[in-house]
């Protein structure tokens, strides 16, 4: 595939034609009178016609073809912004800058009037992500569906010391590159009670009184590398059925007017509403069953204008659900064959467990979602019938596997102790369940799922989870991808295996000096990018030491912290110690209702305000944190890193892809052997990754026997106790007189096997030997290049494509266009 046969007649003058054309016909201006946002609009959709006439060829050749088609459902896909990253898939990348400076325009300052799309918060939604890009450039069909959430998470604010949440408004200036779709909206039906009626063709069910909503989709395309297949993305979003109450209206009530409009359309307002309450966990639960319900009948009219036999939806269709929150799918589906399709049990039953598969990523008990069945019996009737005929009949399996265990069948059961289990649901429907790394996927089958392993052995199967390269590489790192063409070419941005072709150049010292350039040169573009948005001055001679992840306990940034203080006080005793001049950089973004993490980032601002006020230790030691992190602040962040802070509790992560994008741009790990860390370990090998902590092992016995005792710790380590009272003794600049009791509290109270339930005290010594080994290499700058590169030469085995090979061959079994069906340049004119 060439890049005349991809983007026939898109030459420089041709782009700058395009996009004068876009600017006068779509808002009657030309570039001196148009204002940024329509600039980029203009640039935006000059690109979006390239990726949507190959689009619908695709779409087209699908059907002709009669390929399998993937239907991945999530209820995140944490995009990023998509215009570069576009251009970079077209092979236009040059040819837009180009065109753009003979303008007199920026890229960078072009793409920045995009918004980052608002469709997720961590790593599940970037996986997603990472998933269509690399499922298209293999040309694989796929459809994401989840919900076109019109408020991201929220934007995160810095003020008085603490996080602050404001609304992020993602969709506030539309959003370019989605495509409505009203024909295709559906109804989504809750409340109301079921009643079984005889009719001439038997029994049947009727589901009477019910509260409707209109799911109305959004198309949003999504091209990967040379991709003739770009990704579905159908995002829904809610409607009333009657927007207007025209009766309160003409009566002068106009609030109550629009009132059971604005409620009904919550569905789609905002991602992850506040669950700490009754009514924000019924609007979480509409959420997932408005979009698996809306996905699958929009599946299933698919396949009937296509393929008009209901009995053949496994040979066209195969469902992913990434994690438990699409789990209503399942029951749904089954619901339309038998209310609709008039199909019996075994025979919807059958056709679900052949189209199913599951993706479990966590491994801790309270994480796996289970729902109040009284509230999802009142919300969702019939689909709580359909669970509890699933229920009893997986009942029956488990009796007979394991005949008189009443405590064996109450654990494994669907529904038991006044609540739905989604993850036992998705188990006993799904033809697969996988964990997302090797340790995980032994996990699940030996310890969080070990009975269900029993019962169906060759259902589970780990496959490491993966990124997009594309992005995290060409977008984010141009400086290194250039290096890295200019020696090996750019084959290795189609096939991962390609980027194994960078080992060879580790003993390369013009390489490896240039590597270092690079380096520095992504260190000075976070330099001033911090300056620029925070007002923060960091110094890129110093180490850049980054932990950038999801707030939560089990990752452990109170363990960095931690240390952070142990190094403050080593500087206090004795200002001339021999340590590194560090910057430590946080990115975290705290869940509203999770007061603990909150918590910790208010500690990570008061060390920041202590370390970088005091005269004696701000020249060797700065603590920053990076507000509001999002894919387009971690496309500067990651590029910039020295050093990946990986220190969940062993056990505990289940894969991580912070992980991996750090590593493939030159980042050395210190880590605990957990998740992804395990493989990484094992491809860089012991000299080039700094490994702490208690095993897995180790932590399940430590478990086991119960007699952890932290108070003990806390009690004989002089500089454990003196870190731990710095939360409590007044000397942390806070605003106001609120200390940190809660997290000492964590730490040290409760008593043996109640207290520092991750085990911080217990790691405290083996991370700091491991920090100081890493310190010493750094020393060595020749080494720890080195050590940098082969981080980056061995990541080719995560990036995301060879992920999509690994399920595709042991789950999906879909299968590419056939690329002879597309005439040449075909689908750019």
């Amino acid at each position: 595939m060439t890049e005349s046969i991809l983007n026939e007649g898109m030459d420089k003058e041709t782009i700058k034609s395009e996009i004068l054309k876009k600017l006068k016909r779509g808002f009657g201006k030309t570039l001196a009178d148009a204002t940024k946002d329509e600039i980029y609009k203009s640039v935006a959709l000059t690109v979006r016609d390239l990726v949507v006439d190959r689009w619908a060829d695709a779409n087209r050749q699908e059907f002709e073809q009669r390929k399998k088609r993937l239907y991945y459902l999530s209820a995140e896909f944490l995009m990023g912004r998509a215009l570069v990253n576009n251009m970079i898939n077209l092979h236009l990348l040059d040819d837009y800058k180009d065109a753009l400076e003979e303008l007199g325009l920026s890229l960078d300052d072009i793409e920045i009037q995009e918004s980052d799309a608002g469709l997720g918060n961590g790593g599940l939604g970037r996986l997603a992500a990472c998933f269509l890009d690399s499922l298209s450039t293999l040309d694989l069909p796929v459809t994401g569906c989840s919900i076109r959430y019109e408020h991201g998470l929220f934007r995160q604010k810095i003020e008085n010391g603490e996080q602050k949440e404001e609304d992020d408004s993602w969709l506030e200036n539309g959003n370019i590159w989605e495509i409505p779709r009203p024909e295709d909206k559906v109804e989504v039906h809750y409340g109301g009670y079921i009643e079984e009626v005889w009719t001439d063709e038997g029994l049947k069910v009727n589901h009477a009184d019910y509260t409707s909503i209109i799911a109305v989709p959004y198309d949003y395309p999504v091209i990967g590398y040379e991709s003739r297949m770009p990704a579905t993305l159908r995002l829904w979003s809610a409607r009333a059925k009657t927007e207007l109450d025209i009766n309160y209206f003409n009566r002068g009530d106009y609030a109550k007017a629009v009132e059971e409009s604005a409620l009904i359309e919550a569905v789609s307002q905002i991602l992850y509403p506040e669950d700490n309450h009754e009514q924000g966990r019924i609007l979480r639960m509409k959420q997932f069953y408005f979009f698996s319900s809306a996905s699958m009948q929009m599946l299933v009219n698919r396949h009937k204008q296509h393929y008009q036999d209901i009995y053949t939806l496994p040979d066209h269709y195969t469902v992913q659900i990434n994690d438990t929150h699409p789990t209503y799918a399942i029951p749904e589906m089954l619901r339309i064959l038998m209310d609709e399709e008039n199909l019996k049990w075994d025979e919807a039953f059958d056709i679900v467990s052949r189209m199913f598969n599951y993706t479990n990523h966590t491994i801790m008990s309270e994480a796996l979602e289970r729902w109040n069945e009284n509230m999802f019996r009142t919300l969702l009737p019939r689909i709580y019938t359909i669970v509890q005929t699933i229920d009893k009949r997986f009942r029956d399996l488990i009796w007979a596997k394991w005949p008189g265990d009443v405590n064996k069948l109450n654990e494994l059961a669907i529904i038991g102790n006044g609540e739905i289990r989604m993850a036992n649901l998705c188990i006993a429907v799904c033809g697969k369940v996988n964990g997302v790394s090797q340790l995980h996927g032994e996990i699940i089958k030996q310890s969080t799922f070990r009975d269900f392993y029993i019962l169906y052995p060759d259902k589970f199967l780990g496959i490491t989870n993966g990124i997009t390269h594309r992005r995290w590489l060409a977008k984010a790192n141009q400086p290194l991808t250039k290096l890295i063409t200019a020696h090996i070419g750019d084959g290795f941005l189609r096939d991962y295996e390609e980027m194994n072709k960078v080992r060879s150049l580790l003993s390369n010292e013009e390489f490896l000096k240039d590597f270092a350039a690079v380096k520095r040169e992504n260190k000075i573009r976070l330099r001033d990018h911090l300056y620029e948005k925070q007002g923060i001055e960091i110094d890129p001679d110093s180490i850049f030491d980054v932990q950038a992840k999801r707030l939560h306990e089990y990752k452990r940034q109170l363990l960095k912290i931690m240390h952070i203080l142990h190094l403050y006080y080593a500087l206090k005793r004795n200002p001339a110690a021999d340590i590194t001049p560090s910057t430590f950089l946080f990115a975290a973004k705290a869940s509203p209702g999770y007061y603990r993490a909150r918590e910790i980032i208010r500690l990570i601002l008061a060390v920041s305000g202590l370390i970088n006020n005091d005269p004696e230790t701000r020249e060797k030691l700065k603590v920053v944190f990076i507000e509001n992190y999002g894919v387009s602040e971690a496309e500067i962040l990651i590029p910039a890193t020295d050093v990946s802070e990986q220190l969940s509790t062993a056990g505990l992560e289940a894969s991580g892809t912070g992980n991996m994008k750090f590593m493939l741009n030159g980042a050395v790990t210190i880590g605990t052997l957990d998740g992804a860390n395990v493989e990484i370990y094992n491809e860089v090998g012991k000299d080039n990754i700094f490994i702490f902590g208690a095993t897995v092992d180790e932590i399940e016995r430590i478990k086991k026997y119960g007699n952890y005792n932290s108070k003990q710790i806390y009690n004989q380590n002089p500089e454990i106790k003196l870190i731990l009272d710095t939360f409590i003794s007044r000397s942390l600049p806070v605003s106001g007189d609120r200390q940190f009791n809660d997290l000492f509290s964590a730490l040290v109270d409760g008593g043996p096997g109640k207290n520092d339930a991750y085990f911080l005290l217990h790691d405290f010594e083996s991370y700091d030997e491991a920090f100081s080994r890493m310190m010493k290499a750094y020393g060595d700058q020749d080494r720890w290049t080195r050590m940098a590169a082969t981080n980056t030469a061995h990541s080719g085995i995560f990036f995301a494509d060879r992920t999509i090979r690994e399920y595709n061959d042991k789950v999906w079994g879909l299968e590419a266009l056939n690329s002879e069906s597309f005439p040449s340049g075909a689908e750019g004119e």
